[in-house]
C-alpha cells in the first residue's frame, strides 16, 4: 500500500485546509489586483502618448500639405523639415526625427546614444512606406512613436517620426507597483499568521468537543465542554452540552429503569421458583401452587406488557389521530367505568360537546388506568366522576373519587415508574406503571396531567391535552352535528 506524505496529512486538519484555501484566495485577489493596476497604467501611458504624437502628426500634415502640391526635389523636401523643426515646441521626453531619401536628415533634440546604436530601428523609419504606429521597449527604454510618409505623387520624399519618451513615467509606475507588490507579499504573511492564531482560538471548542467525546464513557458522562462567546460555534458548543445533558438523563434513566425492572421481576421470579421447588415436597398442594404460579405469570405478563407501552410511547408512530366526538367517547368510557365495580357511586358529570383530535385507544387506556386507580383508593359507596370540557382550545377530561386521597409527599412522584401511593402505612398492589402510562400518553398528546388531592378528602385526576378543532367551520361553543345533549348521569 503507498504511503500518505507526512505534509499531506496537515491537509486533512480544518485548521490547515481553511487558512490555505483562503491564503490562495488573497494572494490570487491581490496579484489580479496589481496585474490589473499595471495593465491600465500602461494603458493610460500609451493613451497619453499617441494622442500628443498624433498632435504633432498632424500639424506636420498642415505644414506639408502646401509643399505637396507639386513635386518635391531633395533641397525642397529638407526645406519642409526646417520649417517643420522651426515651428516644433519642445516638449518634455519627446522629440523629432526627419529622414530625406531613405537618410537620417535631423532631430529636434540630439539622437540618444541608445537610438545612435540602434541602426535597425533607424533603417526602418528612414524606409517606411506607410503610417505606422508603435510601442516599442528596447536597451532599457520605453518609447511610443508614430512614423508618417511624406508622399507625393507616388513617391516616398521623406519621413517625420515623433517619439514619446515614456522610459521614466513607465519604470516609476511599474517600480510603485513592484513595491505594492512586495508589500503586499509581506502584509499576507503577517494576516496568515494573525489568522493562524485566530482560527486555532476559534476552532478550540470543535477540538474541546473532540476531547470530551473521546473521554465519554459509560462510566462518566458528565463531561461538557466550556462554553465561551456567542459567536455559531458557541451555538453548537451549547447544542452539543445539551445534547449530552440528554444522553447522561436517558443513561441514567435507562440504569434506573433496569434496577426497577429487575427489582420488580426478582419478586414473581423468587415466589415462582420456591413453590416449584417445594412442590416435589408437597405434591397435595399442586392445584394450589399451580394457580399461585399461574397469577404470578400473569402479573409477569402485564408487567411486560405494560413496560413495552412505556417504551412504545417514545415512538412517533404511537399515536393513530383522528377526529373523535367528545361528548360519545366520554360517555362511552363512563358505561364501561361503571362495569369495573356495581358498589361505588357513579357518576357522569359533564360531556365536552366538541370534536376533538386524539387516539382513541390510548385515550381510553389512559381513562381507564384512572378509573382503575380510583377504584383501588376507595370503598363501597365512595364516589367516583368522570368528565370533559372543553375550554380555551383545551380538552380536559378528569376522573374524581372521593377515596382516602394522596399524601402530598407521593404527589410528586406517583407518575414515576414503579412508585406506589403509600396511605395509612400500607402499600397498595400494583406495579407502579398505571399511572406512568397515563402521563406518556398525555405527554403523547402534547398534554400533560394534573393531579389535586388531599389525605382523607379524594382525588381529582385530570387529563389536558391541546384541542385540535375539525376544519368544519362550528362554533366553539355548538355541539358537533352528529352529538346530542343528554342528561348528566348518575
Amino acid at each position: 500500500m503507498m504511503r500518505i506524505p507526512d505534509w499531506f496529512m496537515h491537509f486533512r486538519n480544518l485548521r490547515t485546509r481553511l487558512l490555505v484555501w483562503y491564503f490562495f484566495l488573497a494572494v490570487s485577489t491581490t496579484g489580479m489586483a496589481v496585474w490589473v493596476t499595471r495593465h491600465i497604467y500602461c494603458n493610460r501611458l500609451y493613451d497619453q502618448a499617441e494622442a500628443a504624437l498624433a498632435e504633432e502628426v498632424e500639424r506636420f500634415q498642415r505644414t506639408a500639405d502646401p509643399w505637396t502640391s507639386h513635386q518635391l526635389t531633395s533641397v525642397e523636401t529638407a526645406a519642409l523639415f526646417d520649417q517643420v523643426l522651426t515651428n516644433y515646441i519642445p516638449v518634455d521626453n519627446e522629440f523629432i526625427l526627419t529622414f530625406v531619401n531613405g537618410e537620417f536628415y535631423q532631430s529636434s533634440h540630439p539622437v540618444p546614444e541608445w537610438l545612435q546604436h540602434n541602426s535597425d530601428i533607424m533603417s526602418q523609419w528612414a524606409n517606411l512606406k506607410t503610417s505606422e504606429t508603435h510601442f516599442l521597449q528596447d536597451s532599457g527604454q520605453t518609447i511610443f512613436y508614430m512614423a508618417e510618409p511624406l508622399l507625393v505623387g507616388d513617391e516616398i520624399k521623406g519621413v517625420f517620426v515623433a517619439i514619446e519618451d515614456k522610459t521614466v513615467a513607465y519604470q516609476s509606475g511599474t517600480g510603485a507597483i513592484g513595491l505594492v507588490l512586495n508589500v503586499s507579499v509581506g502584509v499576507l504573511g503577517l494576516f496568515f499568521v494573525v489568522a493562524w492564531i485566530t482560527a486555532g482560538r476559534l476552532l478550540k471548542p470543535l477540538r474541546l468537543m473532540n476531547q470530551t467525546a473521546r473521554q465519554i464513557t459509560e462510566s462518566d458522562m458528565t463531561q461538557r465542554i466550556p462554553i465561551q462567546g456567542t459567536d455559531e460555534i458557541t451555538a453548537v458548543t451549547v447544542t452539543f452540552n445539551e445534547m449530552l445533558d440528554r444522553l447522561e438523563a436517558a443513561f441514567d434513566g435507562q440504569q434506573e429503569f433496569l434496577k426497577d425492572v429487575s427489582h420488580e421481576l426478582r419478586t414473581p421470579i423468587t415466589v415462582i421458583q420456591g413453590q416449584l421447588e417445594t412442590l416435589t415436597y408437597r405434591p397435595e398442594k399442586q392445584p394450589e401452587t399451580i394457580a399461585l404460579i399461574t397469577n404470578e405469570l400473569q402479573q409477569m405478563n402485564r408487567l411486560v406488557n405494560d413496560l413495552l407501552l412505556l417504551t412504545k410511547a417514545e415512538h412517533p408512530d404511537f399515536l393513530m389521530l383522528k377526529p373523535e366526538d367528545l361528548d360519545w367517547l366520554t360517555e362511552e368510557l363512563y358505561l364501561k367505568a361503571r362495569s369495573f365495580t356495581p358498589d361505588r357511586d357513579w357518576r357522569l358529570e359533564a360531556k365536552g360537546l366538541y370534536p376533538a383530535t386524539m387516539d382513541r385507544q390510548r385515550f381510553s387506556q389512559a381513562v381507564m388506568n384512572l378509573v382503575q386507580n380510583a377504584v383501588r383508593h376507595t370503598q363501597s359507596g365512595d364516589t367516583i366522576a368522570l368528565g370533559s370540557a372543553v375550554t380555551d382550545d383545551t380538552l380536559r377530561f378528569w376522573v374524581r373519587d372521593t377515596g382516602e386521597g394522596i399524601a402530598a409527599a407521593d404527589q410528586a412522584k406517583i407518575f414515576e415508574r414503579f412508585t406506589r401511593a403509600t396511605n395509612n402505612n400500607r402499600q397498595f398492589e400494583g406495579a407502579g406503571l398505571g399511572l406512568s402510562i397515563v402521563n406518556a400518553i398525555a405527554q403523547a398528546h402534547g398534554g400533560r396531567v394534573e393531579l389535586s388531592s388531599k389525605p382523607g378528602e379524594g382525588a381529582t385526576f385530570t387529563l389536558i391535552f391541546p384541542l385540535e378543532p375539525l376544519a368544519n367551520g362550528l362554533d366553539l361553543h355548538e355541539s358537533h352535528p352528529n352529538c346530542r345533549r343528554q342528561p348528566t348521569y348518575r
